[in-house]
């Protein structure tokens, strides 16, 4: 048989939920806008009868759902909708974790991996031509290695990823990709010299991932990008191994 502390419990335990249903619903139906700022959580509390912990578990389950934003020494904001400032917070977390774990961005190369390899489904199911872009900045890959311009290639590099992404048509994963875009170049820089790959490789590769993608070959083009991007998670390895003994990149 419960007894009468023991049946408390699960009630305390949904306070939080209650609390994160009406402010979700607030916010869903747009009484609560964008840019609102939420009232203190003391009030909202008091406005709900409940703690103020309570109050803080329910902002933190928006939260991870993009309804709500929250900064240290300012309200909590609704930012429902505004997707990117959402993600640019993301990307600023990820940077902080970069400074003080260098092998997170092992973990940065597993999401571009899902991220590159998934977007191809919509990429060559698509009857539309592939982006312009994608093929300039192919171009601007040859002109690189022709010039032996290693820069110019990294940047192009980048750029030619990017621009497969946005080809696919598909915001929420553009805005995701945006935001750890200039990470995603940063890797790049590195593990195109861990160990020395020749530019004519490297733009062979993308050329053979642009020819994939032309002919619609979805199995093709996932098995280049993944097999390259795969590589470059193991230069990036060798790289951080390599810092961690004094040595340079």
């Amino acid at each position: 048989m419960m007894t009468a502390e023991t049946s408390t419990v699960p009630k305390r335990d949904r306070l939080h939920i209650m609390v994160a249903s009406a402010l979700e619903a607030s916010i869903l139906s747009g009484e609560l806008k964008i840019g609102d700022k939420l009232d203190s959580e003391s009030a909202i509390a008091k406005e709900f009868g409940v703690s103020t912990r309570a109050v803080r578990e329910a902002i933190h389950t928006l939260e991870t759902k993009g309804l709500l934003l929250r900064r240290h020494g300012e309200r909590t904001t609704v930012v429902r909708g505004d997707v990117n400032e959402f993600l640019d917070t993301l990307a600023v977390t990820v940077r902080q974790r970069l400074a003080a774990e260098p092998e997170y961005l092992q973990q940065l190369m597993v999401a571009r991996r899902m991220i590159e390899t998934e977007i191809l489904e919509i990429v060559c199911a698509s009857d539309a031509p592939i982006a312009p872009a994608v093929k300039d900045n192919l171009d601007r890959m040859r002109r690189a290695r022709d010039e032996t311009d290693f820069s110019g290639f990294v940047e192009a590099d980048a750029a030619f990823h990017l621009a497969i992404v946005h080809s696919a048509g598909n915001r929420i994963l553009s805005i995701i990709y945006d935001n750890f875009a200039s990470l995603i170049s940063e890797v790049i820089q590195v593990t195109s010299r861990v160990p020395t790959k020749s530019l004519d490789e490297a733009y062979d590769e993308h050329a053979a991932i642009y020819q994939m993608i032309s002919d619609h070959n979805e199995i093709g083009a996932k098995a280049l990008v993944r097999a390259q991007i795969d590589n470059s998670a193991n230069y990036l390895r060798i790289a951080i191994e390599k810092a961690s003994k004094g040595g340079k990149t």
